[in-house]
C-alpha cells in the first residue's frame, strides 16, 4: 500500500507590505491550526505500524515550512525543504512525492497545486484545499506508478473549520 497525504500551509499573515510572497509567515489563526491539525493527523492513525508517514516534503515558503514543522514535530517525521514545491502544480507534487520511493509521504505545499490534485485523486469528491486542510489518498498498490494513473482507492478530508469527507 502506498500513502500520499496532502496539506495545505496554514494560514498567512499578509500584513507585512513588503515582504516577499515566500517570506509570509503564518497568522494568529494559522499558529493555532497548524499545531491542531497536526495533532488531529497524528491522532487519525497517521503513526501506526502499517501507515506510518515515512517523510515530510515541504516547499521553502516561510509559511509551508512552518507549518510543516508543527507536523514533523507531531508526527515525530524528518522534514526536507524542496523548493521545487513552491507553487508547484498538482502533477510536480504528485511527482515528487513518488520520487521519494517511500510508502508514505506528507507534502505540505501551496494552492493552486494542492487543490488540483486533490480534486483529482477524490474523483472531484474534495474541491477545494483551504489554508492548513489535510488529504488523505490510499492505493492498495505498491507502486507509484498507480498513483499517477488513476484517482485513490480511498481517500479522506480534513479541514481546521470542521470540514470533512471520505470516499
Amino acid at each position: 500500500m502506498i500513502e500520499l497525504i496532502l496539506a495545505r500551509h496554514a494560514k498567512s499573515d499578509w500584513g507585512h507590505p513588503g515582504l516577499a510572497d515566500h517570506d509570509r509567515p503564518l497568522d494568529a489563526r494559522g499558529q493555532r491550526d497548524a499545531p491542531a491539525m497536526a495533532d488531529r493527523l497524528a491522532r487519525s492513525g497517521a503513526v501506526v505500524e502499517q501507515s506510518s508517514i515515512e517523510q515530510i516534503l515541504s516547499s521553502t515558503a516561510v509559511r509551508a515550512r512552518t507549518t510543516a514543522a508543527h507536523f514533523g514535530e507531531a508526527l515525530s517525521v524528518g522534514i526536507e525543504l524542496d523548493p521545487s514545491l513552491y507553487l508547484a502544480s498538482g502533477d510536480a507534487l504528485l511527482e515528487r512525492a513518488a520520487a521519494t520511493g517511500l510508502d508514505s509521504v506528507l507534502v505540505v505545499a501551496h494552492d493552486p497545486g494542492l487543490s488540483e490534485l486533490a480534486f483529482r485523486l477524490s474523483r472531484g469528491g474534495i474541491m477545494r484545499m483551504p489554508t492548513c486542510a489535510v488529504a488523505r489518498f490510499s492505493w492498495d498498490e505498491d507502486d507509484w506508478s498507480a498513483a499517477g494513473a488513476r484517482s485513490a482507492d480511498r481517500w479522506s478530508f480534513d479541514s481546521p473549520r470542521g470540514g470533512s469527507a471520505s470516499g
